[in-house]
């Protein structure tokens, strides 16, 4: 089953819940719709690996909210934020460890032959093509500054 087919289906049971899928429909509603504007956008219909991204993309969204959230000191809206975030991370890839992280990087400086941090843009497109859904690149980025630096 692909990705769009399961985020389909989990949509139709979030209808048939009801009350207690109210917050899990509005979340998979609002991922759908963006799949939906991508899809028009490119006149084309997209394939797992572009569904994931946009799926990473409404995460990495409401994470950066959560920030700006605290930092305005409105706690109440956290938890919502947080609870949304916790929905879509059901159709996210398990997440890679840092121990297996830094090996991809240390591998992937290997192969690019990455002395210092001028290098860090061959790093980080090898290991992002690598790790696809499996680690942020916020967390790829602190791993090559670290191994690089």
């Amino acid at each position: 089953m692909s990705l769009r087919e399961l985020l389909q289906t989990d949509m139709k049971q979030a209808m048939k819940d009801r009350e207690n899928g109210k917050l899990r429909l509005a979340v998979l509603r609002m991922v759908w719709a963006a799949i939906r504007n991508k899809e028009i956008d490119e006149k084309t219909n997209l394939d797992d690996s572009a569904v994931l991204a946009v799926i990473m993309k409404e995460v990495k969204q409401r994470e950066d909210t959560i920030k700006e959230i605290k930092d305005a000191n409105r706690l109440d809206l956290v938890e919502k934020n947080q609870q949304e975030i916790d929905v879509l991370k059901k159709y996210l890839p398990k997440q890679l460890s840092d121990d297996e992280l830094k090996k991809i990087v240390e591998d992937a400086i290997a192969r690019t032959g990455a002395k210092s941090m001028k290098d860090m843009g061959k790093v980080m497109g090898t290991v992002m093509a690598q790790t696809k859904g499996q680690a942020t690149g916020q967390r790829v980025n602190a791993m090559v500054k670290a191994l690089l630096g």
